[in-house]
């Protein structure tokens, strides 16, 4: 369809006119219209249009300043819009219908509420139940804001919050182990703490921060990290009496833009349960919540797809991998809420999942069943369906827990936390076998981790830097050169790391505590079995030129959990098992045994 006319418009309006300008009804639908066809000029002299049907065609975007300013009802289903700020050009609109736009978010219907006040049915429903949805909404943000203005002029300054979370009951229980996941157990000398009943969703006050000042031995300042919001939006049947569902797995969404490669976006997704949830870091909103009821959730992955939609144009889209108890991988398009895939990958649970960071379709699975697979799930078809195909298989003499991509090499080689150790194979898609074994292990005879323990912590610090940790021993993360131990090894099957430096950890023997870094930031994560995050900066460390200190060093920083004097309303003692950090650190998010997300701010 080429650019509109002014014939074309008479012959499909309403009533019959020769005379834009009385013309009141107008269909558009099927005409495989793009954005660009919608001409501004042109259809700003429909001075009494109040009906616009726009749907079934290709319309990516909605172009400003129309000049619809009577419009009452618009339908633009079936079309690729991405985004409705632009609706706010009709604020007469009463009638509004957007389905089958596969890139809008499912967040979107209060956003079109907060931009068209006169709405009253959106996708042929009433629009009075969103209305509300935001008038709660804006009630309660401009209730916190007046007192956090109140608190913060009678404090002088200092910004203090209440905290309100779930409500434990005066017993202290045990965190269930999941079926089929061995997980850390709760001390028996845990004492739970009085908990607010009301809100799952809270605020909270600066957690207690051990830290130490930059000092002549080139040690870093403490970071200054703001505590956002403890959610509880995992439970069995929203109940907030649930505190045994466990989480396992967070991580945060990339940018969708084009040129921001490893940027994230304030969203991270988490796991634990039949639910898989994706919350906006500055605001606490779970965005989206996707349930599979018989199912628990251990790991998430995203990956960032190049789509080309109906009219040709490439899209960033970004796809969200879930994965636990049955085997099976689910694809979930958050921003248009469903499950548009699923890979009925393993016999067994999988423990963990992660994409390549080179090869957008191409994801590694790691099961209970002693294998790791290599997966393309390819892009989606014009159902918004994948179909994937299995490259290679690779054979693990334990369950692996943890899977890398050497930073420096992610297409050729592939390194994995076992409960046997720490292994290494080659993933060269140019070699001709298939299936393949281990070809490496590295063993740590001196330290944390020697040969046969479990390893359940593993990330690149940098291109060559890899940090580790073991389930037993002496409480320590070890950083070790990839380069220099794959150096050394020659022929051998079995390697001794090069070790750079010791950090120091809790000495606990309990296991399943998953340990991050970010690159771009020299920092190192993990979280411990008192509930605190141990949080180091390791710059200094990769920067000083050998031989490095023998001891372990400290941490920068330990975040402590809120105490109880400093909650007014407490929160159970926790483990944190789970720490993640958006590659810029902006945002930090805790996972905890007894079903709270806590989310933090770098000020």
């Amino acid at each position: 369809m080429g650019p509109l006319n002014p014939r074309l418009l008479m012959d499909r309006g309403q009533p019959k006119s020769r005379r834009l300008g009385r013309i009141r009804s107008l269909d558009l639908s099927g005409l495989e219209l793009h954005s660009e066809h919608l001409d501004p000029k042109l259809l700003s002299r429909l001075k009494q249009l109040q009906e616009l049907d726009l749907s079934n065609n290709q319309l990516e975007v909605l172009p400003d300043n129309l000049g619809l300013s009577h419009l009452r009802v618009l339908h633009c289903c079936n079309n690729q819009l991405g985004d409705v700020t632009a609706l706010c050009q009709f604020p007469q609109l009463e009638e509004l219908s957007l389905e089958g736009n596969p890139f809008l978010t499912v967040n979107d219907n209060l956003k079109v509420s907060f931009l068209l006040p006169k709405l009253r049915k959106v996708n042929g429903k009433d629009a009075s139940s969103t209305s509300s949805q935001v008038e709660n909404l804006n009630r309660e943000l401009t209730i916190r804001v007046r007192m956090i203005s109140e608190e913060l002029v009678a404090s002088g300054g200092t910004q203090v919050h209440e905290a309100n979370i779930p409500e434990k009951s005066p017993k202290a229980t045990a965190v269930q182990e999941p079926r089929a996941r061995p997980g850390a157990c709760k001390r028996p000398g845990d004492a739970p703490l009085n908990l607010s009943p009301y809100k799952r969703v809270c605020t909270s006050p600066s957690a207690q921060v051990e830290g130490r000042p930059m000092g002549s031995d080139g040690s870093q300042p403490a970071l200054k990290l703001e505590p956002l919001h403890f959610l509880q939006c995992h439970s069995k049947n929203n109940s907030p009496e649930d505190l045994k569902t466990q989480l396992w797995a967070c991580a945060f969404e990339p940018a969708c833009e084009e040129g921001h490669s490893g940027s994230t976006s304030q969203s991270v997704a988490t796991c634990g349960g039949e639910a898989v949830c994706v919350i906006d870091c500055q605001t606490g909103i779970v965005l989206h919540k996707y349930k599979a009821p018989g199912e628990e959730f251990f790991s998430v992955a995203w990956t960032a797809l190049t789509v080309v939609t109906q009219a040709g144009h490439k899209k960033r889209w970004n796809v969200l991998a879930a994965a636990g108890l049955r085997g099976q991988v689910r694809l979930l398009h958050v921003r248009a809420g469903f499950c548009c895939g699923v890979i009925r990958a393993h016999k067994k649970a999988i423990a963990t999942l992660c994409f390549s960071p080179t090869h957008e379709t191409h994801l590694f699975t790691a099961s209970y069943d002693k294998r790791i697979i290599l997966w393309d799930i390819g892009v989606p078809n014009e159902d918004y369906t994948f179909q994937a195909s299995q490259l290679l298989t690779l054979d693990t003499t334990s369950t692996p827990l943890r899977l890398c991509p050497v930073a420096s090499c992610p297409d050729a080689y592939l390194l994995a936390g076992c409960e046997g150790g720490c292994c290494c194979w080659d993933v060269r898609l140019d070699q001709p076998q298939k299936r393949r074994v281990c070809e490496v292990e590295f063993i740590f005879s001196e330290g944390s981790q020697a040969s046969g323990q479990s390893v359940d912590g593993l990330a690149f610090v940098n291109e060559d830097v890899v940090a580790s940790k073991g389930s037993g021993g002496l409480g320590t993360i070890c950083l070790w050169s990839w380069s220099q131990t794959w150096v050394s090894r020659g022929s051998q099957s079995t390697v001794a790391v090069v070790v750079l430096a010791r950090l120091q950890w809790s000495p606990t023997e309990l296991a399943y505590f998953s340990l991050s870094t970010c690159p771009d930031k020299g920092i190192v994560l993990c979280g411990d079995e008192e509930g605190s995050v141990w949080i180091y900066d390791v710059r200094h460390l990769l920067m000083q030129q050998p031989p490095l200190p023998a001891a372990p060093q400290a941490p920068t920083q330990i975040l402590k959990w809120p105490q109880p004097r400093a909650l007014g309303q407490t929160v159970t003692r926790t483990m944190v098992n789970t720490v993640v950090a958006n590659p810029t650190f902006t945002y930090l998010t805790a996972l905890t045994d007894s079903n709270i997300v806590a989310i933090w701010e770098r000020s």
